[in-house]
């Protein structure tokens, strides 16, 4: 299992990676029609100040909060986006997507018991939506309940069949067990969807690069991000691995747990 050192090591160092941002890894809000994970520190400060000054004359504008939220969240907000839409899910406690971007949110400071709370009042047995199964699933994994959190992606799974977002996560679920290989194979799969995203392909970089192929890492990350931020991540994968001996542990562990899901 890795670590929970790793894991934050590579949430803070890794840009656009969000799992680790584990709730989701499908299209999240843009600000000047730039991806968000594709945002460098000064984008995202400039976003930030933009849309909040958005947010403050209309704070129950349900589109320009979410998207101020998620851009404060990559931003290292995360108390202030936690801020910005516990409002807004007093505003709108019935709304599906607000109480799973809320649920995100919490789950972001730490608070994964009412994250799930949040996330399962928005679920209806009669109506299932893929999106808050996977988002369940994303908070369970966080909590080390990796069972639980893959049936809950493969029922999202069932009603959304090869949504690259599903897949990612479930690649991440397997990532945070250290099976790099099976966590590689549903990373390409989801990668390979006509219709995935920036932060889809930027997951599929971040489990190669921990696999030691850091040339091929930087090369998918090249088709994200601008060359000095593909090199500077796997740069930091590079130093962090070796700092920590934790790519000999993935290694060790990989051996042990043999790649046994398929597409």
């Amino acid at each position: 299992m890795m670590t929970a050192t790793l894991l934050l090591a590579l949430a803070a160092g890794v840009a656009g990676c969000a799992t680790t941002d584990k709730m989701s890894t499908g299209s999240i809000a843009r600000a000047s029609g730039k991806p968000v994970e594709s945002m460098s520190s000064s984008e995202l400060g400039s976003a930030a100040a933009s849309l909040g000054k958005a947010y403050a004359q209309t704070p129950n504008d349900k589109a320009t909060a979410l998207r101020y939220a998620s851009v404060l969240g990559m931003n290292g907000q995360a108390d202030q986006a936690l801020a910005v839409m516990r409002k807004l899910a007093i505003a709108l406690p019935k709304d599906r997507e607000v109480l799973a971007a809320y649920g995100k949110a919490l789950a972001a400071v730490g608070e994964f018991e009412p994250a799930l709370d949040a996330v399962r009042r928005a679920q209806t047995p009669e109506y299932p939506d893929w999106k808050l199964a996977s988002a369940e699933g994303a908070i369970l994994d966080q909590i080390g309940r990796a069972e639980q959190a893959r049936q809950l992606y493969r029922k999202a799974l069932d009603i959304k069949p090869n949504e690259p977002s599903v897949l990612s996560n479930l690649g991440m679920s397997y990532l945070l067990e250290g099976d790099l290989k099976t966590a590689e194979t549903y990373m390409r799969s989801a990668a390979a969807a006509p219709d995935s995203d920036s932060r889809v392909r930027q997951n599929l970089a971040l489990v190669v690069g921990l696999q030691g192929r850091f040339d091929e890492a930087e090369q998918i990350a090249r088709r994200e991000l601008s060359p000095e931020q593909a090199q500077a991540n796997v740069a930091y994968l590079r130093g962090m691995l070796s700092q920590q001996n934790a790519w000999n542990q993935i290694k060790n562990q990989d051996k042990k747990t043999p790649a046994t899901a398929t597409n």
